[in-house]
């Protein structure tokens, strides 16, 4: 039956090892490449050394057991629940006359090494990261935070991939009823295979839909992630990828970095405003540029330079449109381009593609300058799923002034902010604590407050334990 079902002899990598001992057929199934093959050896070698010594004992199943110098054994007692151990990296031997088979944790998966992610990178810090090993990521949080509390809940989700899950959590901080609510939508989840991990269980637990602002917050830094769970927050490991989903989180958890939290505190507070100036700058710039050179009634004279000087054969918006385009285009090809051809890619783009661009009168120079310092303003935004919203934030803006100049501005910004308003991921405010208002916490968004100062959790999270400070 089992030969039948995971395709032993057909599959070259899965398989399995019969012995005889004690005149028992014992067998062992496995999955070459999950497992420590070694370990398996050095099992082996003991069983038919135990074959050769203690012939006069008949409890083969206690004798096998003896043998399992490893720290996780379990039994099961179904054919199916062996078998899925056995895909996940696990080996169960079966002994003849006995009905449970013994599952013995020997995985050893492929990957890399923890090293500090590409997107999260800070002066001062650790250099680790999570890596697409469910194993290693619970255990480098759980290296920052030994807490008896902290529990790490694992699932399986997947009619035919059967990933793994980690629901991880302080007890006595996290709300139990949110963690009730995104276990309930994790067993919910009925689909062949998470073959886009992580991506794929937040669109099925927070529904996201047309919606384009991230609802949750990935982090690929097991330091963040440790922070976060010691404010009373939720996080989900999948199995496969190397960033894990922080629940629940607001618009402003998006707008916050890591490197502002390894600065003294104005230093941070410093970081901080620079980003979100830059944030600010890349959302409307560029229409109230072409606001500025559809109307220029509006400017006040002394900023009567702003505009092109000559008339060009491309419309305005057009030229904006087409320099958009081409930085997306020119990020996507960084990102499929080998390293060492990377910033010959980038002099080409800059130097050639742009200045011979407004030489030949396609763009003219201003256009070049706005869409750059928007750029620049998206690639500091922490998050790269929140540069992503305000890029196409800032598109709409763009239609509204080409459309209707002032009032479609006024008018477009109105709808986005009532659309922010109307959020919420998981009863949680997207907006909070600017809406609904929370003074304090605002100001700690606004102000990168010293440690021995911060003495209470965010209230958004409903955490059980509200002082973080001097608290049991």
């Amino acid at each position: 039956m089992i030969k039948e079902r995971v395709g032993i002899g057909k599959s070259f990598d899965v398989g399995v090892r019969k012995i005889h001992v004690l005149d028992k057929e014992i067998q062992f199934y496995f999955v070459n490449g999950l497992c420590d093959i070694q370990y398996i050896i050095e099992l082996l070698r003991e069983l038919m050394f135990l074959d050769a010594i203690e012939r006069k004992r008949t409890k083969v199943r206690e004798q096998v057991e003896n043998r399992l110098a490893h720290v996780q054994v379990e039994h099961v007692e179904t054919i199916d629940e062996a078998i899925t151990q056995m895909l996940s990296g696990l080996i169960f031997i079966l002994i003849e006359g006995e009905t449970e088979a013994i599952v013995v944790d020997v995985r050893s998966y492929p990957g890399r090494g923890p090293e500090e992610p590409d997107t999260e990178r800070v002066v001062r810090g650790s250099r680790d990261g999570f890596t697409e090993n469910i194993i290693e990521n619970t255990a480098l949080t759980r290296r920052r935070i030994r807490d008896e509390r902290l529990r790490n809940e694992i699932m399986q989700v997947g009619r035919r991939s059967k990933t793994d899950i980690s629901l991880s959590y302080i007890k006595g901080i996290a709300d139990p009823e949110m963690v009730k609510i995104i276990k309930k939508e994790l067993k919910e989840i009925d689909i062949d295979g998470l073959t886009m991990a992580d991506k794929v269980v937040e669109e099925f637990v927070v529904k996201q839909g047309s919606n384009p602002f991230p609802m949750v917050r990935y982090t690929e830094r097991p330091d963040v992630a440790a922070t976060h769970l010691l404010e009373g927050h939720i996080i989900l490991f999948v199995d496969a990828s190397p960033s894990i989903i922080i629940f629940p989180t607001t618009f402003f958890h998006h707008v916050q970095h890591a490197e502002e939290f390894r600065q003294a505190p104005i230093v941070g507070s410093f970081f901080r405003w620079v980003r979100f100036s830059g944030m600010l700058f890349s959302l409307f710039i560029l229409p109230l540029w072409l606001l500025f050179v559809l109307d220029p009634g509006l400017l006040p004279d002394n900023l009567d330079f702003i505009g092109p000087e000559e008339d060009s054969n491309v419309p305005i918006f057009a030229q904006i449109v087409l320099a958009e385009l081409g930085i997306e285009l020119l990020r996507m090809a960084a990102i499929h381009t080998p390293s060492p051809l990377a910033t010959a890619l980038g002099l080409v783009a800059a130097l050639l593609i742009g200045e011979i661009a407004v030489e030949v009168g396609l763009f003219v120079s201003e256009v070049i300058l706005y869409v750059a310092v928007a750029a620049i303003g998206m690639f500091a935004t922490p998050s790269y799923e929140m540069a992503i919203a305000l890029k196409m934030l800032r598109l709409i803006f763009l239609v509204g002034v080409v459309l209707f100049h002032v009032p479609g501005f006024v008018v477009s910004i109105a709808i986005v902010f009532i659309l922010l308003v109307r959020i919420k991921a998981l009863n949680v405010p997207y907006l909070w604590p600017f809406l609904p208002f929370d003074l304090k916490a605002l100001m700690d968004i606004l102000v990168r407050q010293a440690v021995p100062v911060k003495r209470r959790r965010p209230s958004i999270v409903n955490p059980q334990d509200p002082i973080k400070q001097g608290s049991s």
